[in-house]
């Protein structure tokens, strides 16, 4: 395959499906690509592609980003050319073949190494092909001694991320974060009750080979397993379920919605909220699902369309400007507010590589311009629910506190209201940030206020 995955050739052998891995972490890496759009556009184009090939380039282009800081220090070890001043390409195709020799052990080293070779020849390294077999050998030699020099390199994390933990959790809860950050994440799906009754969408799931555990704490979350990919299922046609974490699960049992209520979801893409929202109402009252563009609004709207449910709509609408036709008019106001994402880096391991410190407090001061305009929708007696996917404080228990200073709200007691699973002292102060390796989901961040 020598176009990249917009191209049309068929991947078709063994090296053809390293090249579409080699040309996604390219476009991820080398090109600022978002790792989960670029990875589902390409599986969703070669959608003929066997089943195994398919979970072959998803392993590859994952792992790689999720040890690519771990990746470049072992690279710098044994190369006497830094990854930092490598061609491109060839950093690329180094990066992802160290991840299959450390990482990979149904490959054998040597046909990682002879295909990276092939690999650099076709795409017009002929000149490096030494270079790239001399250093992939030696680490395959040397693998079995090899020793990180901190938690940094051990665990692919930003030194920086780690001391941001620290300084709010002790080491045995910051240790398990990153401990989970790199193990594997169950796909997660919600089911829309109000569509379809929980015994039959779990039948319909089992009859196309998927393996189905209930998550207990929420009854209608299920985990997938032996899933090929979701748009294939008669489920997700027929919009029973919506791919969602437990985390995002969230901010619609918190809000506690009664039949009949207006909910407005400021920042809505791609709608799995609102949806979730929408299902609550049982049909009743009106979701309005917002985002900043265009694209994303459509993306909101497929889901919607897929769903089937009609008390729910979507428009494009900048949460800076306020609506003056929404002012207090809103039951429920979502505001899950734009984040660094430090509590979804299993799933979108780029961010590791994109977010730096000082974006930390440039989002904390978004979120609150957001809020400072959003909170006017909330009827006297109504909720505001602010939710991030991140683990900072000064994005998350900071600006709670911050907000409640200057507004006329009062926070929630959300004790009983997650599951059984969730819980924490906070909730009775109206708020929970939830950690990987301490809870059953990704990092998140939600809390609850009333207005007074």
């Amino acid at each position: 395959m020598t176009e990249t995955i917009t191209g049309k050739k068929r991947p078709s052998s063994a090296q053809n499906i390293r090249e579409l891995a080699l040309d996604i972490l390219y476009e991820i890496l080398e090109k600022d690509g978002l790792s989960h759009v670029v990875l589902h556009q390409a599986l969703s184009k070669y959608q003929y592609l066997e089943k195994q090939d398919r979970a072959f380039v998803t392993r590859v282009t994952e792992g790689t980003l999720e040890y690519l800081l771990q990746i470049d220090y072992v690279l710098n070890q044994f190369s006497a050319t830094e990854t930092k001043k490598m061609k491109p390409l060839i950093r690329t195709l180094m990066r992802m073949s160290v991840y299959q020799i450390l990482y990979m052990d149904r490959i054998p080293d040597s046909a990682v190494c002879n295909e990276a070779v092939k690999l650099a020849q076709k795409r017009r390294f002929q000149g490096l092909k030494g270079f790239v077999n001399g250093v992939l050998r030696t680490v395959s030699r040397q693998k079995g001694q090899l020793q990180f020099p901190d938690l940094s390199v051990k665990y692919s994390m930003p030194s920086w991320i780690i001391d941001l933990w620290k300084q709010t959790y002790d080491q045995k809860t910051a240790e398990g974060m990153l401990t989970c950050f790199l193990a594997g994440h169950p796909f997660t799906v919600r089911c829309n009750l109000s569509r379809m009754e929980k015994g039959k969408i779990i039948a319909s799931l089992e009859r196309q080979g998927v393996a189905v555990r209930e998550y207990k704490g929420i009854d209608s979350v299920l985990y997938l397993e032996h899933l090929d990919y979701p748009e294939s299922l008669e489920a997700f046609q027929k919009g029973w379920i919506q791919v969602q974490d437990v985390s995002s699960c969230l901010p619609g049992l918190a809000a506690c919605p009664k039949k009949g209520d207006l909910v407005l979801d400021v920042c809505g893409a791609p709608g799995g909220k609102g949806l979730h929202m929408a299902d609550l109402l049982g049909g009743t009252g009106h979701v309005e699902v917002r985002d900043i563009s265009r694209h994303k609004v459509d993306m909101i709207n497929q889901n919607i369309e897929r769903s089937g449910f009609s008390n729910i709509s979507a428009s494009v609408w900048d949460a800076l400007e306020t609506d003056a036709s929404f002012v207090e008019k809103a039951d429920i106001v979502m505001a899950d507010l734009p984040c660094s994402g430090l509590g979804i880096l299993g799933k979108k391991p780029d961010i590791k590589a994109k977010v730096t410190r000082e974006a930390l407090a440039s989002l904390a001061e978004l979120q609150r311009k957001i809020l400072s305009v959003v909170w006017r929708y909330v009827k006297p007696g109504g909720i505001l629910v602010y939710s991030t996917c991140t683990i900072d404080r000064q994005e998350n228990e900071e600006n709670v506190a911050w907000f409640l200073e200057r507004y006329p709200f009062r926070p929630v007691d959300i004790e009983g209201r997650l599951g059984e699973e969730l819980k924490s002292d906070t909730m009775k102060e109206g708020y929970i940030q939830l950690l990987p390796g301490v809870h059953p989901c990704d990092g998140f961040f939600l809390s609850v206020m009333q207005r007074i």
